[in-house]
């Protein structure tokens, strides 16, 4: 199949009265979130993709951070970037796009390493993933021998494939506890670390490794939020810093933060977190006010449905994993799966 067949019957790529038909479902959906004149701009795109993606019985797994469009208009599985990667496994499909950054596509390559895992841009990277390197490991392993060393799944396969174990940053202290220690080096991020710490006994050797989206909220911006706000409620990210998290009112990983919103419905809402993720909320409930304060990754927003299109045209760019790295990171993200997710606060 060449690039042009592989694009009809959306070739075109105008707002025609069958691209209309094609996505009327998902159009009346989104258009909370979505202005009409921009669905006219989305929806031949996300026609396209849809049909592309039967023809090359492909999945596209969207993180939450990703916008509207992707992650309601052409997204099958969406979720944090353990489970996009776990989702992704367990299906059927030949290949997968990762509508996420560069770790996120690792990952999905190292639990389903005879898929082919696209994505769509090379440069969305991760300030967090970059921050620590496998050779940073050895050398800590060095100076604190004997330590194990529990690592954030934010972070690029070399860096899993020299950890004991990884967690995420809902399950980040029942990981920690798991291993029965008094102490562990925990990697690579800072105030996830330091909330770990606040939540157990156990001695957190930490790095100084920070996600550039959370890092830039402030405690005194969060009393702002409230200030002429009767009945905000604020949850928050634990990648933020400590004064965020002291100001907040609930404190979880991107699924608990969706799971404690749905299940409590509060009048109005603050997700302490990537922007992105208030507007995909949002559109499931229309009785919350979502007051966002938004900051943007920069490497998420390098996804667009244009190069979606051009990711599944193309079958470009291809994620490899070192089969020997991919063995010793796939034991140390199984390890962890052994403890479990623990979804909460």
């Amino acid at each position: 199949m060449n690039v042009q067949e592989a694009a009809r019957p959306y070739a075109s790529l105008d707002y025609t009265p069958e691209v209309a038909r094609a996505t009327a479902s998902i159009h009346d959906h989104v258009r909370s979130v979505i202005p009409d004149v921009e669905w006219a701009i989305h929806a031949p795109y996300i026609a396209a993709i849809n049909e592309l993606k039967r023809q090359r019985n492909a999945v596209v797994l969207a993180h939450n951070y990703q916008t509207p469009e992707i992650f309601h208009g052409v997204a099958d599985i969406v979720g944090d970037s353990l489970a996009l990667a776990q989702k992704g496994a367990q299906t059927d499909a030949d290949v997968i796009v990762l509508a996420g950054v560069h770790f996120m596509a690792e990952t999905a390559k190292i639990l389903s390493p005879e898929k082919t895992v696209l994505i769509p841009d090379l440069e969305a990277g991760c300030s967090l993933a970059a921050s620590i390197t496998a050779a940073d490991i050895r050398l800590l392993r060095e100076r604190y021998p004997g330590v194990p060393v529990v690592t954030y799944v934010n972070t690029s396969a070399e860096v899993k494939a020299e950890s004991d174990i990884c967690c995420t940053s809902a399950n980040a202290v029942a990981v920690v506890e798991s291993l029965g220690v008094d102490r562990v080096i925990f990697l690579p991020d800072e105030y996830l670390g330091k909330y770990v710490a606040s939540q157990t006994k156990v001695e957190i050797i930490l790095w100084k490794g920070h996600c550039e989206v959370h890092e830039r909220f402030t405690g005194a911006q969060l009393r702002a939020f409230r200030t002429g706000q009767e009945g905000i409620q604020i949850l928050a990210h634990p990648e933020c810093p400590p004064d965020v998290l002291a100001e907040a009112d609930f404190v979880g990983s991107t699924a608990a933060m969706i799971q404690h919103v749905t299940a409590a419905r509060p009048r109005r809402v603050v997700m302490v977190t990537e922007c992105s993720m208030s507007d995909n909320v949002a559109v499931e409930l229309p009785d919350v006010e979502f007051i966002r304060p938004c900051n943007l990754c920069p490497h998420m927003k390098r996804i667009t449905l244009p190069k979606i299109l051009r990711s599944l045209q193309t079958m470009d760019y291809r994620v490899e994993v070192d089969p020997i790295v991919s063995a010793r990171a796939r034991q140390a993200v199984e390890r962890m799966l052994a403890v479990g997710r623990r979804e909460g606060k």
